[in-house]
């Protein structure tokens, strides 16, 4: 086996027959007596024109490579041993199967519906503008990461194995593409159906999943959790309790303040989406006036420093739209995602700014949950401003830029639709302030960024959760609860799909 790596052109990195070729005279032997090759890594090297593929090969030329394993679960209709896990995501559920594996019967709670119910609520939000409180983008089988766009991009290595990850999407109906793509993607339209074969795993296994099932209480007793009652009243018991809620779970917050249980008020970070004709971002990072055929929508990612605060891009999306990712009626609360063909006009990303504890002092009166009703009152506040009814407050980026109203708004993707609302009335004055310094700066990296079809859309507040529930470092149970294990984003150990996953497989062996 040889190991090579190429930069060729996007027509060529399009044919494996050239592909092929080309690693045949890397290696100055005949392509014949190549036997297979594995991809490694896949890269886009756009630094300058023209733009290469780069690839990362395992080349076999008197060998095939060996054949891999599938993961192995155990049945687990009668195990001993059961772990109850509240919140259904990717924490959750990569949680449930690494107990399954184990020998260990997982007992998932889900406040919301499976994707088939869920996708009514979605549409519902859109079309009717409700939101359901137990279902929505946030909240439903495979939780937020269902409808997050599928980017599966991390820098979790060191704390767990990412192939392992990207092995059980592939297991379960994904590309085997993102197991080599510097940047994986699955896509939102993909999402669902690899989601809904997990959970099949888990019953076909003995595992269990109880939706609409959302918790309203802890039984404690000597520092235990002895039984999980929700709001119907139903009663579970286990051994451990996985508790891997996501970032949105206000209620559980609420909850675990009052029953006294320790949790910490978390920084995060907050602002908005900025979304751009797709064609125009192709244009700043390809170089060129038309991608043509063989390269993907292009990316970015724009970092600044500004008055001692980050300011970044998140969650960037190709080719995407900006979804309402509100989780109670009178909020508006908006995220991006992506098909998995990204193939939507716009681009989007978050552009948000790194708060810090001294933000939330106007709400020291809240303790622990300070930062979680700073970010609540301005979700409420630009629901307001826009005029209820769903709309989002929006302004041209160059009408940002110079404090000005925008009179007329281009067409965006958010389907609710928006309204003209100056960011600085939204947006709290010091946070306004780095936004406006961090994307001046931005444009003079990136020319054209700051377009006049360039639109600010409000707000992009839940990156990650505004609360940490801590735990030992190494057994992962809470200092007071023994048995229990704050997991994943909502837990503020993990942020995007495959680092919950990895923490949701820790914390799984941690009760073992």
């Amino acid at each position: 086996m040889h190991s090579i790596e190429l930069f060729l052109s996007p027509e060529t990195a399009a044919s494996e027959a050239l592909i092929y070729q080309a690693a045949a005279n890397s290696l100055q032997i005949s392509v014949e007596n190549i036997s297979a090759i594995r991809y490694k890594k896949r890269s886009i090297d756009a630094r300058r024109a023209p733009v290469k593929i780069r690839l990362v090969l395992e080349v076999y030329t008197d060998t095939l490579p060996e054949e891999e394993i599938s993961t192995l679960y155990q049945e687990v209709n009668h195990a001993q041993k059961k772990v109850i896990i509240i919140g259904c995501g990717p924490a959750g559920m990569f949680a449930a199967l690494r107990l399954i594996e184990a020998g260990v019967q997982p007992i998932l709670l889900e406040r919301g519906k499976a994707v088939r119910e869920r996708r009514r609520d979605l549409a519902a939000i859109n079309k009717e503008r409700m939101v359901d409180e137990d279902s929505n983008y946030c909240f439903g089988e495979g939780g937020a990461g269902t409808y997050s766009d599928g980017k599966l991009y991390t820098r979790s290595g060191k704390r767990g194995n990412i192939d392992r990850i990207l092995k059980i999407f592939t297991e379960h109906g994904a590309d085997e593409a993102i197991r080599f793509e510097a940047h994986p993607h699955i896509g939102t339209n993909k999402l669902p159906s690899i989601v809904s074969a997990m959970s099949d795993t888990i019953r076909e296994k003995g595992g269990l999943i109880h939706f609409e099932e959302r918790v309203t209480d802890f039984v404690i007793k000597d520092h235990k959790i002895e039984a999980v009652i929700t709001q119907k009243g139903n009663e579970y018991q286990g051994d451990s309790v996985i508790l891997a809620t996501g970032h949105s779970a206000r209620d559980i917050f609420e909850l675990l303040e009052k029953k006294g249980i320790l949790i910490e008020a978390k920084p995060y970070a907050l602002g908005v989406r900025i979304e751009h004709p797709q064609q125009l971002i192709d244009q700043i990072q390809y170089h060129c006036l038309d991608r043509g055929p063989y390269l993907p929508p292009s990316s970015y990612s724009l970092v600044e420093q500004v008055g001692g605060r980050g300011v970044f891009s998140f969650c960037m999306c190709p080719g995407g739209i900006i979804a309402p990712a509100s989780t109670a009626p009178g909020e508006v609360v908006v995220n991006g995602w992506s098909p998995s063909k990204r193939n939507n006009p716009y681009a989007n990303s978050g552009m948000v700014v790194a708060l810090s504890e001294k933000d939330f002092l106007p709400y020291e009166k809240y303790g622990n949950l300070a930062g979680m009703i700073y970010q609540k009152d301005i979700e409420q506040k630009a629901f307001k401003l826009a005029g209820s009814d769903l709309h989002a407050p929006a302004q041209r980026v160059v009408d940002f830029l110079n404090k000005k109203t925008s009179s007329a708004i281009p067409q965006t993707s958010y389907i609710p639709g928006i309204s003209s609302v100056p960011m600085d009335d939204v947006l709290p004055v010091e946070i306004a302030k780095a936004l406006r310094g961090g994307l001046q700066a931005m444009g003079r990296k990136m020319k054209g960024y700051l377009s006049e079809e360039a639109v600010l859309v409000g707000v992009e507040s839940r990156t990650s959760s505004p609360v940490r529930i801590p735990r030992d470092k190494e057994t992962l149970r809470h200092p007071q609860i023994t048995n229990l294990f704050p997991c994943g984003e909502g837990a503020g150990f993990a942020g995007g799909i495959v680092s919950a996953a990895i923490d949701g497989e820790r914390c799984a062996v941690a009760c073992l």
